[in-house]
Protein backbone atom coordinates (compact mmCIF):
# COMPACT_ATOMS: atom_id res chain seq x y z
CA UNK A 1 0.00 0.00 0.00
CA UNK A 2 1.41 3.34 -0.93
CA UNK A 3 0.38 6.93 -0.82
CA UNK A 4 -1.27 8.97 1.91
CA UNK A 5 -4.41 7.91 3.67
CA UNK A 6 -7.59 9.79 2.81
CA UNK A 7 -10.55 10.40 5.08
CA UNK A 8 -14.17 10.99 4.10
CA UNK A 9 -16.12 12.55 6.94
CA UNK A 10 -19.73 11.63 6.26
CA UNK A 11 -22.96 13.07 7.71
CA UNK A 12 -23.42 13.76 11.35
CA UNK A 13 -19.99 15.42 11.62
CA UNK A 14 -19.40 19.10 11.07
CA UNK A 15 -16.67 20.04 8.60
CA UNK A 16 -13.34 20.61 10.33
CA UNK A 17 -10.84 23.36 9.55
CA UNK A 18 -7.76 22.40 7.56
CA UNK A 19 -5.03 20.94 9.67
CA UNK A 20 -7.41 19.90 12.45
CA UNK A 21 -6.46 16.54 13.95
CA UNK A 22 -9.37 14.78 15.60
CA UNK A 23 -8.57 13.46 19.09
CA UNK A 24 -8.88 9.73 19.64
CA UNK A 25 -12.04 8.89 21.55
CA UNK A 26 -11.66 7.22 24.94
CA UNK A 27 -12.18 3.48 25.05
CA UNK A 28 -15.75 2.42 25.71
CA UNK A 29 -17.49 -0.88 26.00
CA UNK A 30 -20.58 -1.41 23.94
CA UNK A 31 -23.43 -3.81 24.46
CA UNK A 32 -24.56 -6.92 22.70
CA UNK A 33 -26.26 -8.14 19.62
CA UNK A 34 -26.25 -11.25 17.47
CA UNK A 35 -27.27 -12.58 14.09
CA UNK A 36 -26.22 -16.19 14.42
CA UNK A 37 -22.59 -15.32 13.89
CA UNK A 38 -20.59 -12.59 15.63
CA UNK A 39 -21.55 -8.94 15.68
CA UNK A 40 -18.61 -7.62 17.65
CA UNK A 41 -18.97 -4.33 19.52
CA UNK A 42 -16.49 -2.33 21.54
CA UNK A 43 -14.80 1.02 21.26
CA UNK A 44 -11.19 1.18 22.27
CA UNK A 45 -8.89 3.61 20.49
CA UNK A 46 -9.24 3.46 16.72
CA UNK A 47 -6.37 2.64 14.33
CA UNK A 48 -3.94 5.34 13.28
CA UNK A 49 -5.65 8.26 11.57
CA UNK A 50 -4.37 9.94 8.42
CA UNK A 51 -2.48 13.15 9.07
CA UNK A 52 -4.83 15.21 6.87
CA UNK A 53 -8.56 15.86 7.33
CA UNK A 54 -9.15 14.65 3.77
CA UNK A 55 -12.37 15.11 1.83
CA UNK A 56 -15.22 16.50 3.96
CA UNK A 57 -18.76 15.62 2.88
CA UNK A 58 -21.71 17.39 4.48
CA UNK A 59 -25.29 16.19 4.96
CA UNK A 60 -26.51 18.11 1.96
CA UNK A 61 -23.95 16.46 -0.28
CA UNK A 62 -24.82 12.92 0.70
CA UNK A 63 -28.60 13.16 1.16
CA UNK A 64 -29.08 10.75 4.07
CA UNK A 65 -28.17 7.07 4.42
CA UNK A 66 -28.77 6.19 0.76
CA UNK A 67 -26.79 9.21 -0.35
CA UNK A 68 -24.02 8.36 2.10
CA UNK A 69 -23.70 4.86 0.69
CA UNK A 70 -23.69 6.04 -2.92
CA UNK A 71 -21.03 8.67 -2.22
CA UNK A 72 -18.88 6.27 -0.19
CA UNK A 73 -19.06 3.59 -2.90
CA UNK A 74 -18.04 6.09 -5.58
CA UNK A 75 -15.06 7.22 -3.52
CA UNK A 76 -13.89 3.68 -2.75
CA UNK A 77 -14.28 2.48 -6.34
CA UNK A 78 -12.42 5.54 -7.66
CA UNK A 79 -9.59 5.03 -5.17
CA UNK A 80 -9.36 1.26 -5.62
CA UNK A 81 -9.37 1.55 -9.39
CA UNK A 82 -5.98 3.25 -9.23
CA UNK A 83 -4.38 0.14 -7.66
CA UNK A 84 -2.91 -2.76 -9.57
CA UNK A 85 -3.23 -6.49 -8.83
CA UNK A 86 -2.05 -7.53 -5.37
CA UNK A 87 -2.43 -11.34 -5.36
CA UNK A 88 -1.73 -12.98 -8.70
CA UNK A 89 -4.01 -11.24 -11.17
CA UNK A 90 -6.47 -10.17 -8.46
CA UNK A 91 -6.98 -6.89 -6.70
CA UNK A 92 -8.01 -7.63 -3.12
CA UNK A 93 -9.62 -4.93 -1.01
CA UNK A 94 -10.07 -5.11 2.78
CA UNK A 95 -12.90 -3.27 4.55
CA UNK A 96 -12.11 -2.91 8.26
CA UNK A 97 -13.86 -1.34 11.24
CA UNK A 98 -15.61 -2.12 14.49
CA UNK A 99 -19.05 -3.68 14.71
CA UNK A 100 -21.89 -1.43 13.66
CA UNK A 101 -19.62 0.86 11.63
CA UNK A 102 -21.22 -0.16 8.32
CA UNK A 103 -18.57 -2.53 6.93
CA UNK A 104 -20.95 -5.12 5.53
CA UNK A 105 -23.22 -2.53 3.93
CA UNK A 106 -20.36 -0.73 2.21
CA UNK A 107 -18.45 -3.88 1.26
CA UNK A 108 -21.53 -5.47 -0.32
CA UNK A 109 -22.24 -2.34 -2.37
CA UNK A 110 -18.60 -2.01 -3.48
CA UNK A 111 -18.45 -5.70 -4.40
CA UNK A 112 -21.61 -5.29 -6.49
CA UNK A 113 -20.08 -2.36 -8.36
CA UNK A 114 -16.84 -4.25 -9.00
CA UNK A 115 -18.53 -7.59 -9.82
CA UNK A 116 -16.34 -9.00 -7.05
CA UNK A 117 -16.80 -11.99 -4.76
CA UNK A 118 -17.29 -10.95 -1.13
CA UNK A 119 -15.92 -12.83 1.88
CA UNK A 120 -17.10 -12.03 5.42
CA UNK A 121 -14.61 -12.56 8.23
CA UNK A 122 -17.59 -13.66 10.36
CA UNK A 123 -17.64 -16.83 8.25
CA UNK A 124 -13.95 -17.56 8.91
CA UNK A 125 -13.65 -16.96 12.66
CA UNK A 126 -13.49 -20.17 14.69
CA UNK A 127 -16.14 -19.05 17.15
CA UNK A 128 -16.04 -16.28 19.75
CA UNK A 129 -12.36 -16.82 20.47
CA UNK A 130 -11.38 -17.39 16.85
CA UNK A 131 -10.41 -14.00 15.46
CA UNK A 132 -6.77 -14.97 15.02
CA UNK A 133 -7.71 -18.27 13.42
CA UNK A 134 -9.99 -16.42 11.02
CA UNK A 135 -7.05 -14.27 9.90
CA UNK A 136 -4.89 -17.35 9.40
CA UNK A 137 -7.66 -19.09 7.47
CA UNK A 138 -8.06 -16.14 5.12
CA UNK A 139 -4.35 -16.18 4.38
CA UNK A 140 -3.97 -19.96 4.04
CA UNK A 141 -7.24 -20.81 2.31
CA UNK A 142 -7.69 -17.77 0.06
CA UNK A 143 -4.89 -15.24 -0.28
CA UNK A 144 -1.84 -17.47 -0.62
CA UNK A 145 -3.45 -19.73 -3.25
CA UNK A 146 -4.65 -16.74 -5.28
CA UNK A 147 -1.21 -15.12 -5.11
CA UNK A 148 0.29 -18.37 -6.42
CA UNK A 149 -2.23 -18.57 -9.26
CA UNK A 150 -4.07 -21.55 -7.75
CA UNK A 151 -7.81 -22.01 -7.11
CA UNK A 152 -8.89 -20.97 -3.63
CA UNK A 153 -11.69 -22.12 -1.35
CA UNK A 154 -12.73 -21.34 2.21
CA UNK A 155 -14.85 -23.18 4.78
CA UNK A 156 -17.74 -21.54 6.61
CA UNK A 157 -17.85 -21.63 10.40
CA UNK A 158 -21.19 -23.00 11.61
CA UNK A 159 -21.93 -20.96 14.75
CA UNK A 160 -24.68 -23.33 15.89
CA UNK A 161 -22.61 -26.51 15.48
CA UNK A 162 -19.34 -24.89 16.66
CA UNK A 163 -17.43 -26.38 13.74
CA UNK A 164 -16.37 -25.61 10.19
CA UNK A 165 -18.90 -26.72 7.61
CA UNK A 166 -19.11 -26.66 3.81
CA UNK A 167 -16.43 -25.42 1.46
CA UNK A 168 -16.90 -22.37 -0.78
CA UNK A 169 -14.71 -21.99 -3.89
CA UNK A 170 -13.67 -18.41 -4.61
CA UNK A 171 -15.15 -17.48 -8.02
CA UNK A 172 -12.92 -16.25 -10.82
CA UNK A 173 -12.87 -12.46 -10.96
CA UNK A 174 -10.46 -9.58 -11.20
CA UNK A 175 -11.42 -8.38 -7.71
CA UNK A 176 -12.05 -9.79 -4.25
CA UNK A 177 -13.54 -7.84 -1.33
CA UNK A 178 -13.04 -9.02 2.26
CA UNK A 179 -14.84 -7.33 5.14
CA UNK A 180 -14.60 -7.63 8.91
CA UNK A 181 -12.29 -7.20 11.87
CA UNK A 182 -9.01 -8.84 10.93
CA UNK A 183 -9.23 -8.24 7.18
CA UNK A 184 -6.47 -5.65 7.53
CA UNK A 185 -4.17 -7.73 9.73
CA UNK A 186 -0.44 -7.21 9.30
CA UNK A 187 0.12 -10.71 7.90
CA UNK A 188 -2.45 -10.07 5.17
CA UNK A 189 -1.22 -6.69 3.96
CA UNK A 190 1.16 -8.04 1.28
CA UNK A 191 -1.89 -9.48 -0.51
CA UNK A 192 -4.05 -6.33 -0.37
CA UNK A 193 -4.35 -3.30 -2.61
CA UNK A 194 -5.24 -1.42 0.57
CA UNK A 195 -7.54 -1.05 3.56
CA UNK A 196 -10.74 0.98 3.85
CA UNK A 197 -11.63 1.70 7.48
CA UNK A 198 -15.21 2.53 8.49
CA UNK A 199 -15.56 4.60 11.63
CA UNK A 200 -18.60 5.64 13.67
CA UNK A 201 -19.15 6.91 17.20
CA UNK A 202 -19.78 4.29 19.90
CA UNK A 203 -23.40 5.38 20.41
CA UNK A 204 -24.24 5.16 16.72
CA UNK A 205 -22.56 1.77 16.30
CA UNK A 206 -24.32 0.40 19.34
CA UNK A 207 -27.71 1.58 18.10
CA UNK A 208 -27.18 0.03 14.68
CA UNK A 209 -25.91 -3.29 16.02
CA UNK A 210 -28.70 -3.72 18.53
CA UNK A 211 -31.31 -2.82 15.93
CA UNK A 212 -29.76 -5.35 13.57
CA UNK A 213 -28.97 -8.21 15.90
CA UNK A 214 -31.20 -7.94 18.96
CA UNK A 215 -30.30 -8.73 22.56
CA UNK A 216 -29.09 -12.34 22.34
CA UNK A 217 -25.45 -11.32 21.96
CA UNK A 218 -25.32 -10.02 25.55
CA UNK A 219 -23.49 -13.03 27.06
CA UNK A 220 -20.67 -12.70 24.49
CA UNK A 221 -20.36 -8.94 24.14
CA UNK A 222 -17.40 -8.30 26.43
CA UNK A 223 -15.70 -11.51 25.45
CA UNK A 224 -15.52 -10.47 21.81
CA UNK A 225 -14.79 -6.84 22.66
CA UNK A 226 -11.60 -7.94 24.39
CA UNK A 227 -10.47 -9.80 21.27
CA UNK A 228 -11.27 -6.75 19.17
CA UNK A 229 -9.40 -4.46 21.58
CA UNK A 230 -6.35 -6.69 21.50
CA UNK A 231 -6.38 -6.97 17.72
CA UNK A 232 -6.38 -3.22 17.13
CA UNK A 233 -3.87 -2.60 19.90
CA UNK A 234 -1.35 -5.11 18.54
CA UNK A 235 -1.95 -4.80 14.80
CA UNK A 236 -1.97 -0.98 14.59
CA UNK A 237 -4.14 -1.17 11.47
CA UNK A 238 -3.28 1.74 9.19
CA UNK A 239 -5.99 2.56 6.69
CA UNK A 240 -5.47 3.90 3.20
CA UNK A 241 -8.97 5.39 3.21
CA UNK A 242 -10.95 6.30 6.34
CA UNK A 243 -14.69 6.84 5.97
CA UNK A 244 -16.70 8.45 8.75
CA UNK A 245 -20.20 7.03 8.94
CA UNK A 246 -22.51 8.80 11.39
CA UNK A 247 -25.69 8.05 9.44
CA UNK A 248 -28.36 6.50 11.66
Amino acid sequence: MSGKSRKIALPGRAAEPAGFAEPVEPAERAEPAERGHPAKLAEPAEPAEPAEPGVELGVGETGGPEGWLAKAVERVVEWAGQRGPSAGERRILAVEGRSGAGKTTLARAVADRLAAPLIHMDDLYAGWDGLDEGVTNLRDWVLEPLAAGRPAAWRRWNWAAHAYAEEHPVPDAGWLVVEGVGAGARVLRPYLIGIVFLRSSPAVRKRRALARDGETYAPHWQRWAEHEDRFYATENVTADLVIENEEH
